[in-house]
């Protein structure tokens, strides 16, 4: 793994080089192997000598599951879908497309590339039945929960046959007082979770859809009726979907969950970022992001027309380990007006962003958040 600031190992999509980004994860040599497996909890009548796909919630995960010589194939599922445009009722392909181009301009990567390794990833699903058994590792925080959803929901609307789709999601592990993600554990520890996995239920796959479609939707209040309804059969979806709805703006100042705790981090005195990525992970890390999203939060920032912060090198890229490492920023007096209050960011400098099916953008918001209500507000 990268030595540059990381969140205990995790995300490994955005924290390896650019050359690695999207080269699928499958363990070579693998793809007919039969091994002898405990079956997943709540599963009867299963045959002991299986095929097994495991799709992890990134690389350091799936690097970690492979020298534990978990047996089956291992893909780490690389996307980012918490971040950029993700609207719904477009065709598989459409959807790629809408991706490649969102992953290729914030992470600057050459766009064919991206494309075709979300592509190699879908092909990797669609190859499920070569498999008696898919086994899904994603955790509790919402850039997990939206991953899952993605996944639940894809294999909602496929015949899963003879293949048996299994779950791994935890929020805690013992011995670990700090957990933020799988990508702490190591070998034994991973392993340990194998036999443990349960069959993704019914219940399981409606509920997934429900919420992908909800997140993807140009009407954001649809999730909040989700989280009204039953959502114990994913026990970590409310949590994560409540902080996705804090991202939009605040009707307070103009800036969400997130931008709101970088720039109070950076006021009590976090301005160098690596001191401020661990602080945001501490101070929320329902959220799961790595060190990427953070930074290109900052950067928006810094870049808008009003800046709210200033950057020691506007050319950083989020994508460098020593340019993040060296990268510090303060806030400008736009910005301390703003998180004190006194100025809306948003009429200050306009929108354009998508919070997942959502798209705002223009001189203002069209749905913000009230901290005070916990409610979204159409404007």
């Amino acid at each position: 793994m990268s030595t540059r600031v990381s969140r205990k190992g995790r995300k490994a999509f955005f924290l390896t080089p650019r050359a690695r980004l999207y080269s699928i994860a499958l363990s070579s040599g693998e793809a007919e192997e039969r091994v002898l497996l405990t079956p997943p909890q709540g599963q009867v009548g299963w045959d002991t000598m299986i095929a097994v796909l495991h799709i992890h919630n990134g690389d350091s995960t799936a690097g970690t599951a492979r020298q534990a010589n978990i047996p089956g194939e291992h893909l780490a599922w690389r996307e980012a879908l918490v971040c950029g445009p993700a609207p719904g009722h477009l065709s598989e392909a459409e959807f790629i497309d809408v991706r490649a181009k969102h992953l290729a301009d914030a992470y600057g990567v050459a766009i064919d590339a991206c494309k075709s390794g979300l592509q190699r990833q879908h092909d990797a699903l669609m190859h499920h039945p070569d498999h008696d058994e898919v086994v899904l590792w994603f955790e509790h925080e919402l850039f997990c929960q939206i991953q899952l959803a993605y996944l639940l929901d894809w294999f909602s609307r496929s015949d899963l046959g003879r293949t048996t789709l299994s779950l791994v999601s935890i929020s805690a592990f013992a011995g670990i007082n700090d957990f933020r993600g799988l990508g702490q554990l190591n070998g034994e520890q991973l392993a340990s979770l194998f036999p443990a996995r349960t069959t993704v239920t019914s219940r399981q796959l409606e509920l997934g859809s429900r919420a992908w479609q909800a997140y993807t939707s140009t009407e954001p209040t649809r999730i909040e009726s989700l989280l009204t309804s039953d959502t114990s059969a994913l026990p970590f979806l409310k949590s994560a979907l409540s902080k996705h709805l804090q991202r939009f703006p605040s009707v307070r100042n103009g800036l969400g969950r997130i931008g709101n705790v970088c720039l109070k981090l950076i006021e009590d005195g976090q301005g160098e970022f690596k001191s401020l990525f661990p602080a945001f992970g501490r101070r929320e890390p329902l959220y799961g992001f790595g060190d990427a999203q953070v930074f290109m939060e900052l950067k928006r920032l810094a870049n808008a027309p009003s800046p709210q912060l200033v950057m020691n090198d506007n050319d950083a890229d989020a994508m460098d380990a020593r340019q993040l490492l060296e990268t510090s920023f303060e806030l400008t007096g736009e910005g301390r007006a703003v998180i004190n209050g006194g100025a809306d960011f948003v009429r200050l400098n306009g929108i354009d962003t998508w919070l997942g099916g959502v798209h705002l953008h223009g001189d203002d918001a069209k749905w913000r958040w009230d901290d005070e209500a916990e409610t979204l507000t159409k404007s």
